[in-house]
């Protein structure tokens, strides 16, 4: 079976061209699109880790604001990104930059919470990324982040129906060229919002399986709670793990 990695890479970037001229109102201030300016250890990501006989595929929401905001790379926490998947890139920068939400890269201090407990779970269980990527893969639905003036995360289900409507058709679409990429069995929406995108694959993919796990994010009271025992409990029922 020949490498999808040079399918992902073409679809992230014609997703990529696609979000470029799409514009946000109010709250919205600042949209950053890691796709741009972290390219270069996203399509190493890609690359690297988008294989042939990937089984199950987990779908996150967007990026967070220490995460794939700096590292390009999905729940993107840095000490999982360069120890574990053994990226270290430079990133540069978006413009305009929202000045409580600086973009420095892999120099950034702060923690991905989601990424460090999404990654941390998948280490403890497979030990390398190799085995972990021998059957999965990780993907973003939507690339961009979104920030209100304050500096505050907008979710992409919280804009404006017709801002929302083109943001989904881009996505949607690129979703659907990952897939047909990959060709998993499975794709897991990483919380409720992800599932929901993807089980509209169903259209075009009538045999795909769709599942969930919780999202780890520390706003969810329940992911403060054994989130990693919850999600291995998950996976193991629905006989993946």
């Amino acid at each position: 079976m020949s490498s999808p990695a040079p399918a992902l890479v073409k679809a992230a970037q014609e997703l990529s061209r696609k979000l470029a001229p799409l514009k946000f109102g109010e709250p919205v201030t600042h949209v950053y699109n890691p796709l741009e300016y972290a390219s270069v250890p996203h399509e190493q990501y890609l690359n690297r880790y988008g294989r042939a006989g990937q089984q199950i595929m987990f779908l996150g929401m967007n990026p967070g604001p220490y995460g794939m905001t700096q590292t390009g790379v999905p729940f993107g926490e840095i000490p999982a990104v360069r120890d574990w998947l053994g990226i270290s890139s430079p990133v540069g920068k978006p413009m305009p930059e929202h000045p409580k939400r600086p973009v420095v890269g892999f120099d950034c201090p702060q923690s991905e919470v989601s990424g460090r407990r999404l990654w941390g779970l998948f280490a403890a269980k497979f030990g390398t990324a190799d085995t972990f990527f021998a059957r999965h893969f990780v993907a973003n639905y939507c690339p961009l982040v979104f920030m209100e003036e304050g500096g505050k995360n907008r979710t992409p289900d919280k804009l404006p129906a017709p801002e929302m409507a083109t943001l989904y058709k881009a996505c949607d679409e690129h979703l659907r060229k990952v897939v047909t990429a990959l060709q998993p069995e499975w794709v897991i929406g990483v919380g409720g919002f992800a599932e929901g995108r993807a089980q509209l694959l169903k259209a075009d993919f009538p045999n795909l399986k769709i599942g969930r796990i919780l999202h780890p994010s520390p706003a969810s009271p329940a992911a403060n709670k054994d989130w990693a025992g919850n999600v291995t409990r998950t996976m193991e029922s629905l006989g993946l793990w």
